[in-house]
Formats: structure tokens, sequence, C-alpha cells
């Protein structure tokens, strides 16, 4: 999930845009001119800019600019008209990530590139940070102290060290992407690439693609050869999160190249060989989907060869205080806000919640209250955090029913987004896209 800020004095398209990547699990705001859109940045800070160039007031070449100025880390892609693509090309020389050209051809080619310029920005602060680390650790901490982390982060640390396959297991936003990386920045390949997948935030018809990469003509739309994100990762980590969400068929091809270390492009006959060392994680019980039939018994025996569980944050109260305080950290230079402080009060206010969405959820929580503290101390009153609600006692009638009020409580805790509502559930955002259908939810 990004924050993300669409710009454009179009109001169909603006809202085109927007309603593309808030089913994609992102967090958008709308502008209608440069003007407004500086001024949202200056309130709430942003990681991806998407901004149309030819605009009145303000144009999309002065706001990337300005935007470059105040909040350098930000990724922008820029919207062009057909015939404008110098202006697009000029855009890409002062720091914009790509462009995408009007009119625009679907959904998934925003979602795509959205992803792309997420994913380079999560690579440009990783190596920020490590640049910033002592000693060699991980670039981003897994523990703070707490004896229940004590075992996850030496198990790591010594399976890192060999090319043994990890598959990490835990809640949803427990860590399992930080461990991955921890993972990779220990080992022998750390100066390789780490390249991600989310099998469930990718769309279906371009998972296969996305992984394995596909020759020109290979099928509608492929109007060149292009490189699978196995193949980029050559030399490097791979990590697949959310790999109980790959659909059956895909299973069947990742178990070849995991057993043989090779594979071919869709569309091609070239084998093209896997130099990679393989991560994957779920929230999902694995057995339990093997024991359905929705997983392969024989791909879960090739990805468990080192299984690590990462315990909730419930579990492991100790880092609770200090990793509040370094996500403050991290949000506070995001906002532009200078040094963010947690008063003693709101501290305890943190430790007596139980904190089911885990990180991802005290990540939420503390971005909100930054944005509302005065003098930029975070106090109770800024966290938003309620009294959990009593527990609801109708009688269910059946299975059934039971499933579709939890799916509408999450939807409700997560103010309808879908993305943040499968996470409280525990399952992919596709699983929960079939139970909304199923249960005729809109």
């Amino acid at each position: 999930m990004a924050r993300i800020l669409v710009v454009d004095d179009e109001e169909g398209i603006r809202s085109f845009l927007a309603e593309t990547l808030e089913l994609a699990g992102h967090v958008v705001m709308q502008a209608g001119d440069g003007e407004q859109a500086l001024r949202s940045f200056a309130q709430h800070g942003f990681d991806l800019l998407l901004t149309d160039l030819n605009m009145p007031r303000m144009d999309g070449i002065e706001l990337l600019r300005r935007v470059r100025e105040q909040q350098p880390s930000t990724e922008i892609i820029v919207l062009t008209a057909y015939g404008s693509v110098g202006t697009a090309v000029q855009a890409m020389r002062l720091g914009a990530f790509d462009y995408l050209q009007k009119p625009l051809e679907s959904p998934d080619q925003i979602t795509l590139l959205v992803a792309r310029a997420l994913e380079r920005r999560q690579l440009l602060n990783l190596k920020e940070q490590a640049s910033r680390d002592s000693g060699g650790g991980a670039p981003i901490s897994l523990s703070y102290g707490d004896a229940a982390m004590t075992p996850v982060v030496d198990a790591l640390r010594k399976v890192a060290v060999t090319d043994a396959t990890v598959l990490l297991l835990g809640e949803s936003g427990t860590g399992k992407e930080v461990a991955a990386r921890a993972v990779h920045e220990w080992s022998r390949r750390a100066a390789g690439p780490f390249v991600v997948v989310n099998c469930a935030a990718l769309p279906e018809h371009l998972v296969e693609s996305e992984l394995f990469g596909h020759e020109k003509g290979a099928f509608t739309g492929a109007t060149e050869r292009r490189r699978g994100r196995i193949e980029l990762a050559d030399g490097g980590t791979f990590f697949l999160d959310e790999i109980a969400e790959l659909r059956p068929d895909l299973q069947a091809k990742l178990l070849r190249v995991l057993q043989e270390c090779r594979f071919e492009r869709v569309g091609g006959t070239q084998t093209i060989e896997a130099n990679v060392r393989w991560i994957a994680a779920t929230n999902r019980e694995l057995t339990r989907l093997i024991d359905e039939g929705r997983f392969r018994e024989d791909l879960y025996h090739r990805l468990a060869v080192f299984p690590v569980h990462l315990p909730p944050l419930r579990q492991r109260r100790a880092d609770l205080l200090p990793l509040a305080r370094t996500l403050i950290e991290q949000i506070g230079r995001r906002l532009g806000r200078g040094p963010v402080v947690l008063d003693d009060e709101a501290g305890a206010l943190l430790l007596r919640q139980e904190w089911r969405g885990n990180v991802r959820e005290l990540n939420n929580v503390l971005e909100r209250a930054a944005i509302l503290a005065d003098n930029n101390t975070i106090r109770a009153r800024d966290l938003s955090i309620g009294e959990p609600r009593p527990a609801v006692a109708p009688r269910l009638r059946n299975l059934e029913d039971a499933e579709r009020q939890a799916i509408e409580e999450a939807l409700s805790a997560a103010d309808g987004n879908r993305k943040r509502a499968a996470e409280l559930l525990g399952i992919g955002l596709r699983t929960l896209y079939d139970k909304l259908k199923r249960h005729g939810i809109e």
C-alpha cells in the first residue's frame, strides 16, 4: 500500500486513475492543478505522484521540479497526450520514473507501472538506509531486543550464508518482507538484485509474463520481448510474497524452476538459467491448502527447506515502543515534518493494544497521528485508538453468515479499503474479491 497523489484538470481521468489505484490497495488523493497538488504535498506527503503535463496555472513540468526540491524520494509518473511525448521525455530527464500516454489503455497498464515505480522507490530507500547502517547489520531492524525474536534472528543469520530456500510464515504485517531483505543483505548475494513479486497484487492474467517474461508476439499486446522478474533477479534474491495466491498452473511451472533452475519465457523456446536465491512468504496455512487441493504438496516441500515463523507484534511487547519510535522517525522525514516524538501517555496507550494488523496497523495509526500532532508531539488523543468493539452476539445461521459478517466487519475496520481488509482477514486480495462476489457485497 502506498500514498499516491493524482493530479489532472480533467475530472473524469482523475477519477478513473484514483479508482484504479484504490482497487489495487493504495491510498489515493486527488488535485485539479499543480498549485493544489503542492498544498497537498505540504500537508500529507506522498510516495508517488501521478500528474498530467498540460494543466492551467502550473504545468506538470513545474510541479515535477517543485516536488523534486521538496520531497526528492517521491516517485513521479507523468501523463501526456499523443504528440507531446517530447515533453514527457523532458520530464524523465528531470527525474520522472516513466510516462503514460493518453488515451490510457487499461487499468492493468496503470497498476503495473505504478508497482514498478514503487519497487524502485523501495530499493533506493533500502540503499540509503544501508549506507547509514554500521557493523554490517540488516538495513532494517528485525528486532529491538524482544526475547521472542532472538531465535528468529539467529535462524535467519545462519541460513543467510547458505543458498537454501527460505519459507517465511506469519500473520500479515509481521515483517516478512523485512526478514527477506535481511537474509539478502546478510548473504553473499547482497551485491546482487533483490526482486519482489507479490502473487496477490498482480492481475491474474499478467502473473506468468511478470515472472517468466515473454517473447514478441506471444500474446495480444506483446509488442516486444520482455525479461521477467526471475531473469532480472539473476545473481541475487527472488522473493515471492503471498505464495499461496499463485494459481495452480503457475505452481507447476514454478516447481520446475525450483527443481531444474531453468525456464523459458512465455512464447519462447530458449532455455534460461535461473541463478537466484529463493525466499517465499505466506500468511496462510499451506498444509491446510494442500489438503483442500489448492496448493501443490511437491511445491510446498521445495519451498519449506528452511521454514521460519515470525511472531505477531502482540507476542513481542518489548519491541513495540522502540519500533514505534523508528517508524515515527521515518514518517516525520517522509512528511517533511522534522523530528516527531511520542509522549509517555501515548506510548502507554500503544502498549495496551492488541495490534491484530501487526506492524502495518501500527504504522498506519502512527502516520495519521503524526499528521494530527501539534508541535510534532504525538499525544494519546492523536492516536485515534478507540476501545475494542463489543463482541457481536446474534445467532449466525451457518458458516456462510459468519464469513459474510467477518468480511463486512473487516471492510468497516479498513474504511472500505479492500487490500487492508484482506490483510485483516489473513487472506489474499484475489480471495477476498471471490468472496465479495459470492456474498454479493459491493
